[in-house]
């Protein structure tokens, strides 16, 4: 039979006998996944939250809450960056003429979050161009951790997509009928000579000239999967490196309900009070990044107690089978090496000390946090208008993205790019993102020091004056001032000097 736990059980053991569930959580990863898996789907959720964290820097927090900011902090914060010496790159004398006859199709298969989706569509039209092909709309896989099978049109303008390129390469909506048999079925029922599945990370044009053309060549049609990055940043020729800019920065547009959906966000934080006569205020975009599947990647002690630790290790098992490396490392050096995901706590003590009054307008851009409304409550007492999607929009005006985690994150991606101050708690594909794009709009976008964070969240006798010094010191040069890109590194984070020219 089944077991069941009710509300009043799950209180009475947590109150009175602390040692069962500390049995339970220690023997529960050896059982069967057959014998528990509807049971162990509902106590991992509970178990997570199973002890409410409490604040790990109280003396910090108390702190936070009795500085008051100097004007003038707060005014240097606001204020928008000033001109940099580099715009977007238009190159008004680029001859722009498709090849009299493309060698085929090419397809890809993109899988990750809609930002590491963004970054394979933008690659592949640069493949397509190197091997002048015609590319098929792009194929959004069903992400393991997301569960979102939206397509491309259901995430972006298919219409501006195509015309915006319609000078560089061929793309088609869909296969003609003789290919019409290349579906991702097809290639995920055996091996099929038309995939290629041996593209390097990072591979070279070279390669792909050597690899795919003469499969092109042979069958008319190639599919490559998997293809997340799957093409070099380094050693292309320039237009390459400034057409996959142009799709990132210009080609790419959400489709119109998400545009609609943002301005109707972007409108409330701004006016607040759904009066026009006001005057606008600023808002600050706060990516939080602290879900469950990025806690127990990081293997890092985030104050939940022994049913957290054992309920993330269990997790961390189950999905990388113990390839996450980091957890040979100690709590205390993970965060010397800035390797933990800032707490909602730790990023509201961050923003504070940065010069952020408790009055600031804050949007949280994030998927479901890890401990819910109790790990956001120590945020809360810092900022209190804090506001989300579904606090600033109604059920009706949410009802075309509600439950799908791409266009949800379509949504926070357009109110970012809008936003006056974007932060991130910790380094991802969102933060990489939106670090790209604001660059290349010349917008303010914080980057945490995490080292440095790491380093002063560990030392406990550590005063608020001390801390709020450490943090802008820390963060002087780290509010958007453009970086030139290094080799390796990816032109959608630094789009100088390949996106960008000299004034």
């Amino acid at each position: 039979m089944m077991m069941q736990v009710s509300q009043h059980h799950r209180s009475y053991y947590s109150q009175k006998s602390p040692a069962f569930l500390s049995l339970f959580l220690l023997f529960l990863p050896i059982f069967s996944p057959d014998l528990f898996s509807p049971l162990s789907r509902s106590y991992s959720s509970l178990f997570s939250e199973w002890n409410a964290p409490q604040s790990r820097h109280v003396r910090l927090l108390q702190g936070a809450l009795q500085w008051q900011t100097p004007f003038k902090q707060q005014l240097e914060l606001w204020t928008p960056l000033s001109h940099q010496g580099w715009k977007p790159c238009q190159d008004s004398q680029k001859p722009h003429s498709l090849p009299e006859k493309s060698r085929g199709y090419i397809q890809v298969f993109l899988d990750g979050g809609l930002n590491q989706q963004r970054m394979g569509i933008c690659d592949a039209v640069a493949v397509a161009k190197i091997l002048n092909a015609t590319l098929v709309i792009p194929h959004l896989e069903v992400n393991s951790v997301w569960q979102d099978s939206s397509s491309f049109a259901e995430v972006f303008d298919l219409d501006h997509f195509i015309n915006s390129l319609s000078d560089e390469i061929s793309i088609v909506r869909e296969l003609p009928v003789e290919y019409s048999w290349s579906t991702r079925e097809y290639y995920g029922t055996g091996i099929r000579e038309t995939r290629i599945k041996t593209a390097p990370v990072h591979a070279s044009a070279d390669w792909y000239l050597e690899n795919v053309l003469p499969v092109l060549q042979r069958y008319g049609i190639a599919a490559i999967s998997p293809f997340s990055h799957r093409l070099a940043f380094d050693n292309l020729p320039k237009s390459i490196q400034q057409l996959r800019c142009m799709v990132n920065f210009e080609s790419l547009l959400f489709v119109p309900h998400i545009r609609i959906l943002g301005d109707t966000l972007v409108n409330r934080l701004r006016y607040p009070n759904n009066f026009s006569g006001q005057s606008s205020e600023k808002y600050v975009v706060l990516h939080l990044r602290f879900d469950k599947d990025m806690a127990a990647h990081s293997a890092c002690d985030f104050g939940g107690g022994r049913a957290e630790k054992l309920a993330l290790a269990r997790y961390r098992q189950v999905i990388w089978q113990g390839r996450v490396l980091k957890t040979q490392f100690t709590n205390e050096e993970l965060r010397n090496q800035g390797r933990c995901p800032l707490t909602p706590e730790e990023i509201g003590l961050l923003l504070a000390a940065l010069g952020f009054s408790n009055n600031t307008r804050l949007y949280l851009a994030s998927h479901k946090v890890y401990g819910g409304e109790a790990r956001i409550s120590t945020l809360r007492k810092l900022f209190p208008r804090i506001e989300d999607k579904r606090s600033l929009a109604t059920a009706d005006e949410r009802k075309k993205v509600e439950g799908k985690a791409s266009l949800l994150a379509a949504v926070d991606y357009y109110v970012s790019m809008h936003s006056d101050i974007f932060i991130s708690a910790s380094p991802g594909n969102m933060h990489n993102a939106m670090l790209g794009h604001r660059a290349y709009q010349n917008l303010k976008t914080i980057r945490p020091n995490m080292a440095l964070l790491g380093q002063l969240f560990l030392n406990q006798s550590i005063g608020w004056p001390g801390f709020q010094n450490a943090v802008v010191v820390g963060h002087k040069n780290r509010q958007g001032q453009i970086r030139v890109r290094k080799e390796k590194q990816s032109i959608y984070t630094y789009p100088v000097p390949d996106c960008m020219c000299r004034t």
